[in-house]
């Protein structure tokens, strides 16, 4: 615990100075159960779990089978409690408030003995007034209630109507009535998480005394105004004055780059307590904007804010401003019905290139800054420029978004509602609405949030009766979700925060889902909004079976994480793909048999008769599915952006599910849990990479386009190359005339009927052959090469075993890994087991003699510690 006398801001994040003392309750707590019968230290911020694991009375949670083995954990009720002396006279101040950012979640509040509140959102901060009974020596008790029992109790209550799904799924393995809490939702089950619903303080608590007046928050955002082409910086300070009598002042705001002071003249009263500013940047003055990753700097400016109040009273908050604008364009398109579906950053139209987001950890406590920093890092290293922030998850930490601003990641950010109908009692609308306000007022002025959204699923959910409730009630429901997203959540977005769009749900067919009542009769439209998507049945190398949709939000298939990553938390009879352990594991229906019917349309299944290695073989082969399937759908959109074809195109967005992992476990993710990239993640960077070539058939015809990113038109020529299965050497190769690709656009640079391009390359038959090919320009800028089967792999004829030999050598803080091999090698894998670190490329086709990548460590290592734990496999070690 530490005293602060220049404190952060009450409310509103890092970076405020107030002009009380403030002091941290950070630090060792005591927990126990509420019988007494267990009494342990556990660290705040922190949760039970965390605690009991910390001091040895529980394995780690996530090993084998202890998320069921645990599961009295979230059924028991917690105390957390603590005894502190205040290094400041409290009798000097006039107030003093005890103020919590995050309480996970349901806890009767006592101070010295004294019930001073209670919580019951994790999503909203806590301020509660302690001037009556603060002492110089203080104790202070949170007696939480099992968030699964208070869950229960409040279903039990509604009883008028069911409000569905009572329960998830048998193989999720969870927790009921989670849509009865505001609680992380996933954390009651999801279908790639484990239930761990957490008892615990998640965030800062301190306490804060004052005399005068103290600020309650500060929130400031950019607005553009396209009429006079001038910026505005609109800030909005909210304060308790305590003083009987008018406190009056300046307040002084300075943005030195931008050459702006501006001093105003202020007073604060007992009812009106909010002081908004409008801060006019001299529109001589050249401002530069923020821009995604990818299309230019993420410029900000240093803004200070000075109130200098009677009394002596000064308070100062620094913070970063940026400047940029977003729109969400939905507009007629020639030659298609419908609207479009995209957004302009700083008025120009961009593609979202991503992701979606899920917490990183199901425990909190857990997601470190450098945690953060590592999983961020790899997503503009993967030349994604979006995150899409689930809506069943948390509203991340000021860490996430302070980093997704300099990293140049934009944000699509959900409202933390997911795949469930949700009560609207009085005392639940409170909650909520308290919950969106802190929400908005708190991240609004980042950047990287483009656009708010009212929930995952639940319009869809709605119209396609998932939860197959009797028609009677669906009135009732869709008032409800009206009443919920529409009357309450839009309402406060649009009077918080006029800077960027909001939709009511994801998919969405957007302003046609209002025209509609708020739900669509079919809010998965290829020609309106969002889509979300998911095929396991038919085969993900038909670019056929995918929508071609204005923008597509979600998307994907699952893949095993690498035996490392399970290796920490199984043990030896868990190593096989049928072992209780695996099918545990796995919390989506059939999730195991789907991946394994995917893959062998297209290869044959691992043949080897060691158990373990088969086990690996296994697991390599549902990341080579995973990232084939994901890179044909996800090239599907690329190309699809500049055309309409029967009515359906103009695509402008792929976000695929999903990014990271909450534990170590079968899942949709390209990055495992903590961080280590799948071979998916290494696909991502070579598909949305800023020029690239898109190779498919349609009706025995292969097509190239040119997809580009780039902010000018390009001079491209593309070379094809084609090669036997047996032959390092190409068979024929092909350059084609320059081809302009405009920027931002997709392009056909190459056509031809694969039995002409087969003739032509005397020897080719489909199963012989692969076509390789790649894009470069007059500026030395080239594009990733890129391939195309002409059949199924099973049946590739001239595929030998490839002998593949590496050699290291270091170069400064880098590792050098150069290939040899003695054959055509199809999804080179290389693995160096836990060292943390990636590859400059991974899972390629080989089809040079030789070949280098580079090795980025992320901890210290050596040449003789990667070499000791490098495996290389390819597709044919597996049979």
């Amino acid at each position: 615990m530490h005293l602060h006398l220049l404190a952060l801001l009450a409310l509103c994040g890092a970076g405020c100075v107030v002009a009380g003392p403030s002091y941290s309750l950070r630090g060792s707590w005591l927990v126990s159960n509420r019988n007494g019968s267990l009494k342990f230290p556990g660290t705040v911020p922190g949760c039970v779990h965390s605690a009991l694991y910390q001091r040895g009375l529980i394995q780690d949670p996530y090993y084998r089978f202890n998320d069921l083995n645990y599961r009295w954990v979230s059924l028991e009720n917690w105390t957390y409690s603590t005894e502190f002396k205040l290094p400041f006279n409290v009798r000097e101040w006039q107030k003093a408030k005890l103020i919590f950012e995050g309480v996970d979640t349901v806890a009767e509040i006592l101070f010295n003995n004294v019930i001073i509140g209670k919580t019951d959102n994790m999503f909203t901060g806590y301020s509660f007034d302690i001037t009556k009974v603060v002492r110089d020596r203080n104790s202070l008790q949170l007696r939480f209630q099992s968030a699964v029992h208070y869950a229960k109790l409040q279903s039990k209550a509604h009883t008028r109507y069911p409000v569905p799904p009572a329960c998830p799924p048998k193989e999720q393995k969870g927790e009921c009535h989670v849509n009865f809490i505001r609680k992380e939702q996933c954390s009651f089950s999801w279908d790639w998480g484990p239930s761990f619903p957490s008892q615990g303080i998640w965030k800062d608590v301190r306490i804060e005394a004052y005399n005068i007046s103290h600020l309650d928050y500060l929130t400031f955002l950019p607005i553009y105004d396209n009429t006079s082409q001038e910026w505005t910086v609109e800030i909005e300070a909210s304060f308790d004055v305590v003083s009987s009598k008018p406190v009056g002042g300046q307040v002084t705001v300075a943005i030195p780059q931008l050459q702006t002071w501006q001093t105003y003249n202020i007073e604060l009263r007992q009812r009106q307590r909010t002081v908004k500013l409008l801060v006019k940047i001299n529109k001589e003055i050249a401002v530069e904007p923020w821009w995604p990753h990818g299309h230019g700097n993420q410029t900000g400016y240093n803004m200070t804010i000075l109130f200098v109040l009677d009394g002596d009273l000064n308070i100062e908050k620094s913070a970063k401003v940026y400047f940029r604008t977003v729109q969400l364009i939905e507009e007629p398109i020639n030659g298609s019905l419908g609207l479009s579906f995209y957004f302009k950053i700083n008025g120009l139209p961009i593609f979202l290139k991503g992701s979606n987001w899920i917490p990183a950890d199901s425990f909190q406590d857990k997601v470190t800054p450098e945690l953060l920093r590592l999983l961020l890092q790899s997503v503009v290293d993967a030349n994604m420029n979006t995150l899409r922030v689930w809506g069943g998850g948390v509203y991340e930490q000021d860490e996430f978004y302070e980093l997704c601003n300099k990293l140049g990641i934009m944000v699509w950010q959900d409202f933390m509602f997911a795949c469930a109908l949700y009560p609207t009692e009085q005392s639940f609308m409170k909650s909520v609405r308290a919950e969106v306000v802190y929400q908005i007022r708190r991240l609004k002025s980042h950047p990287s949030i483009i656009i708010w959204s009212g929930n995952n699923e639940n319009e869809v959910a709605l119209s396609n009766n998932w939860f197959h409730v009797s028609p009677s009630y669906l009135k009732t429901y869709t008032e409800d979700y009206v009443t919920l997203y529409v009357k309450n959540i839009r309402e406060i977005v649009l009077q918080e925060d006029k800077s960027r769009p909001f939709i009511a749900s994801s998919p969405t067919n957007g302003v046609q889902t209002v025209a509609e009542g708020w739900v669509s009769e079919n809010p998965y439209s290829n020609h309106y909004g969002d889509v979300h998507f998911y095929d396991y049945f038919n085969d993900c190398w038909n670019w056929k079976v995918f929508p071609k949709a204005r923008l597509v939000s979600e998307y994907g298939y699952q893949s095993w994480p690498s035996f490392s990553t399970l290796e920490k938390v199984s043990s030896k009879v868990d190593w096989s793909y049928s072992s209780s352990f695996s099918l545990h594991r796995q919390h989506h229906a059939n999730g195991n048999n789907d991946m394994l019917q995917q893959a062998q349309l297209h290869f044959i299944l691992p043949q080897r008769t060691d158990p373990l290695r088969k086990f690996k073989d296994t697991i390599y082969l549902t990341q080579v599915m995973q990232a084939q399937c994901v890179k044909t759908e996800t090239e599907f959109y690329m190309r699809s952006r500049s055309e309409i074809v029967y009515g359906e195109g103009h695509t402008m967005g792929a976000l695929y599910w999903q990014l990271n992992d909450v534990w170590q476990a079968p899942s949709w993710s390209s990055l495992e849990y903590g961080g280590k990239w799948k071979m998916l993640h290494y696909f991502a960077r070579r598909f949305f990479a800023p020029l690239l070539p898109v190779g498919f058939e349609d009706r025995g015809v292969f097509y190239v386009y040119g997809v580009s990113d780039l902010h000018r038109d390009y001079n491209t020529r593309l070379t094809v190359r084609l090669y036997t299965w047996s032959s390092l050497k190409p068979l024929c190769s092909l350059v084609t005339a320059r081809t302009v690709i405009k920027a931002g656009a997709a392009t056909i640079l190459y056509k031809e009927p694969v039995p002409k391009l087969l003739k032509r390359c005397k020897g080719c038959m489909r199963e012989t052959c692969v076509i390789s090919f790649q894009l470069s320009t007059d500026s030395d800028l080239f594009s990733p090469t890129n391939h195309h089967f002409l059949s199924s792999l099973k049946n590739a004829r001239g595929l030998a075993k490839a002998n593949i030999t590496v050699n290291i050598s270091q170069k400064g803080g880098l590792f050098v890994f150069y290939l040899k091999t003695s054959a055509i090698a199809p999804f080179v894998w290389l693995d160096v087991g836990s060292i943390p670190g990636r590859f400059s490329d991974n899972g390629f086709l080989m089809t040079k003699k030789t070949h280098s990548v580079l090795f980025y460590p992320w901890k210290l290592t050596s040449k003789s510690e990667l070499r000791q734990a490098l495996s290389v496999t390819s597709l044919t070690d597996i049979y």
